[in-house]
């Protein structure tokens, strides 16, 4: 009988190890999904554009696909990759996240130098009135989103993987790793499905329905397209600011504190001005300069992507990335 007490209670010791462990890596989960939302916010913002154009009863299929690559990108092959590079080159996780922000404020500031109508049309904004229709079409518009998934997923998973202490084990960074793919790429395309049928349902409501919930229909449909505005310009104000703050953080680890601790000090001013909400205000400081700083290095880096790098990465790693895809069904 006493051996049996001892082993339920070691069953009960290990349960509650194992529920922390569960609830550490939620948390941790929430912190790197959180830490993510520049790239998230864009991810939802460009999406709905891929299914402009096409038959009402193709616009669910179509997320479902793009969902189903963008988790593959993460799972199959950003994971092993986050993991390789924690288990024997920890030193470049900075490098590599300072690339991703990088990114993110050309791409941000791209989109703001194409409202003000300077340069290129971004690809993504492309994808609005398809010349011809059929599964060839379908299949191309996909692979495209797909491919410009990869880029913000690859930025998601380096600031998850950076959120992360480097003493948790690997099997802790895979389980939170794996958490946030599934979660983020769930909730984006799930937030995704509902803008792009929203119309579908208020014009049924308007149409359908009397008394409220033609009212209600008739507001949806009304609203979506201001809707979609306010959301690209968030989107786009994000990834600037989140691109800015990771690449200052960045460069003052490597030693260059400079900027970040100019744009620290204003921020302590200011809140020391503003006693009502301190935080609240050296929050807004910090995010205006690192927005400046970030729009600043995007519009350097638009003349350099456009011919440098992208044309390099076309050569190089997208048809890699293609054969991959190939090689596993998604």
């Amino acid at each position: 009988m006493s051996g049996l007490l001892a082993l339920l209670d070691d069953v009960a010791s290990i349960s509650k190890v194992a529920a922390a462990s569960i609830d550490d890596v939620a948390g941790q989960a929430v912190k790197a999904g959180a830490k993510a939302a520049g790239a998230v916010i864009d991810d939802a913002a460009v999406t709905p554009k891929y299914v402009n154009g096409f038959d009402a009863s193709r616009e669910l299929p179509i997320v479902w696909k793009i969902a189903r690559g963008s988790l593959f990108n993460k799972m199959v092959i950003l994971l092993p990759i986050a993991l390789l590079l924690s288990a024997f080159a920890p030193w470049a996780i900075s490098p590599l996240l300072m690339l991703g922000g990088a990114y993110l404020c050309y791409e941000g500031a791209e989109k703001v130098a194409n409202a003000f109508g300077f340069g290129e049309t971004h690809k993504s904004e492309k994808y609005t009135r398809p010349k011809s229709g059929g599964a060839a079409l379908e299949e191309q518009r996909v692979a495209g989103a797909i491919k410009t998934d990869f880029i913000l997923s690859a930025e998601i998973m380096t600031i998850a993987l950076s959120t992360i202490p480097a003493d948790d084990t690997l099997w802790m960074k895979a389980l939170i790793l794996t958490l946030v793919a599934v979660a983020i790429t769930a909730a984006v395309y799930g937030f995704v499905a509902l803008i792009v049928k929203a119309d579908d349902v208020g014009v049924y409501l308007a149409t359908r329905q009397n008394g409220l919930s033609a009212t209600l229909g008739r507001g949806i449909v009304k609203v979506m397209p201001g809707f979609m505005k306010v959301l690209t310009i968030v989107g786009t104000a994000a990834m600037i600011w989140v691109g800015g703050q990771i690449v200052l953080h960045g460069l003052s680890e490597l030693g260059w504190s400079a900027p970040y601790d100019w744009i620290h000090r204003q921020a302590t001013a200011a809140a020391t001005a503003v006693p009502q909400a301190p935080g609240v205000t050296a929050w807004a400081v910090t995010a205006f300069f690192d927005g400046i700083f970030g729009l600043a290095l995007g519009l350097i880096l638009i003349p350099i992507a456009h011919k440098v790098i992208n044309p390099a990465l076309a050569a190089t790693v997208l048809p890699l990335i293609s054969r991959l895809r190939g090689g596993v069904k998604t």
